[in-house]
């Protein structure tokens, strides 16, 4: 089946990648699955912190729908965004894709310890990436329905 996901309203994604390269490759691999959204993109974890506390250049930023999240990042690592994100009252729901390079059992535990709702490997096959999103979306965006920001 060939569908839009989220055919009515576009979907807000936070993008936290430090690497130019693989954040035009998540973009394109999203436009190119016609998954409607608009990129909010961030290169550390402590941006990524700022982006969801709405502070600093972020003050108008949307709560994201998803976060699309980097393992390797500079100053604050995608594990410690990861649990900040899931430790905070408000954040906790919001799904979280981790992509990275690391295909270490041990990173791979962490992440699901910590809640992450999927764990993608670079380079990333954009049909099983492009699946874990509509997955995401159908479940946790139209079943779970997050509250209002």
């Amino acid at each position: 089946m060939n569908m839009t996901i989220n055919a009515g309203k576009p979907i807000d994604i936070l993008l936290v990648e430090d690497s130019v390269e693989d954040a035009e490759m998540t973009m394109e691999a999203l436009r190119d699955g016609r998954v409607r959204n608009r990129i909010h993109w961030v290169e550390d974890g402590e941006e990524a912190i700022a982006f969801l506390k709405r502070t600093g250049r972020h003050a108008n930023a949307p709560r994201p729908d998803l976060v699309l999240l980097d393992l390797h990042l500079p100053r604050m690592n995608g594990l410690e965004v990861l649990e900040e994100i899931k430790q905070h009252p408000q954040w906790k729901r919001i799904p979280v894709v981790l992509m990275t390079s690391s295909s270490d059992e041990e990173d791979i535990v962490t992440a699901y310890d910590r809640h992450v709702n999927c764990y993608v490997t670079k380079p990333i096959d954009v049909d099983k990436f492009i699946e874990a999103v509509r997955s995401i979306e159908d479940f946790w965006l139209t079943i779970v329905r997050l509250p209002a920001a």
